[in-house]
């Protein structure tokens, strides 16, 4: 079995506390009278969402976000998310329309290049002073030169049936590994309501079922296709059998799901992104 190549750094669990709720608009006299006196303007209504990075725009650019890149950002104005390969800690203030984002610490997991170039253009992006403008589900967040936005939209939690998980890492224990060059994407797979489990290991089809008790999943007797397969491909599906061919206990979080057996070795997937709204 192909053991994982690289591995993440812990994330700080310490985060900077959130600002204040609300400022007073400009030039508004908090000693006047009448209409309009000693008003608030109210916070963006960020927090408490999941909020899945959809591009980012720099210098005209913009750059698609991967699959499961997000953040999440909790009322005492911490936050947490993927930018798309590693995972990452930052403190965000909201002060009306304005967030203050201030990323804290970020694992150290190798990624494919294009993946670590998005990374880069994120974190960059996703820093400091940023106007907020709510559409709807749609969140963009621009910087103070104008030309530097980052787009994201609110998804709701995934449930574990029904959903379609698409395996992104492989994991040993609280480590984290890139699948096998060549192999991205290509594994997914779907527990359906009654049980039935079917999907690809990267290469060749499969299918099993899956009885699921408390946090753990017993899948029964696996049967595949046989197709002849790459090098990554074979490596990523002799991992992915490991589990799928026996117990595994799995997490369940919003729109992440990881499947690790008795040994600490599994892997982590991502729910398919909804279908866009016309």
């Amino acid at each position: 079995m192909q053991k994982p190549r690289t591995t993440t750094a812990t994330v700080l669990a310490s985060l900077l506390a959130l600002a204040a709720c609300g400022t007073e608009k400009a030039g508004t006299d908090p000693g006047a009278t009448g209409s309009g006196a000693g008003t608030v303007a109210p916070d963006v209504p960020v927090t408490g969402v999941h909020w899945s990075f959809d591009s980012v725009t720099v210098a005209g650019k913009t750059t698609p976000a991967p699959a499961g890149a997000h953040v999440e950002i909790e009322k005492n104005g911490r936050a947490k998310g993927n930018s798309g390969c590693n995972h990452f800690g930052a403190a965000v203030a909201v002060d009306g329309d304005t967030l203050t984002v201030s990323v804290a610490e970020t694992t150290e997991m190798g990624c494919p290049a294009d993946l670590a170039s998005f990374e880069t253009t994120l974190h960059k992006a996703f820093s400091g002073s940023l106007k907020a403008k709510l559409d709807g589900e749609r969140l963009t967040l621009t910087a103070p030169d104008g030309k530097t936005t980052v787009a994201l939209t609110s998804e709701p939690a995934a449930p574990l049936n029904g959903t379609t998980w698409t395996v992104d890492s492989l994991v040993a224990g609280k480590s984290a590994a890139s699948l096998p060059q060549g192999s991205e994407g290509k594994a997914h797979f779907v527990i359906d309501k009654n049980g039935k489990v079917r999907g690809s290991l990267g290469c060749n089809r499969f299918s099993t079922t899956a009885e699921i008790s408390g946090r753990t999943i017993d899948f029964g007797e696996i049967t595949t296709t046989r197709m002849m397969c790459s090098g990554p491909e074979m490596k990523l599906e002799t991992e992915l059998y490991e589990v799928f061919g026996g117990s595994a206990t799995y997490e369940l979080r919003h729109r992440g799901l990881t499947l690790t057996t008795a040994d600490g070795k599994g892997f982590a997937a991502v729910a398919k992104a909804p279908a866009a709204k016309s």
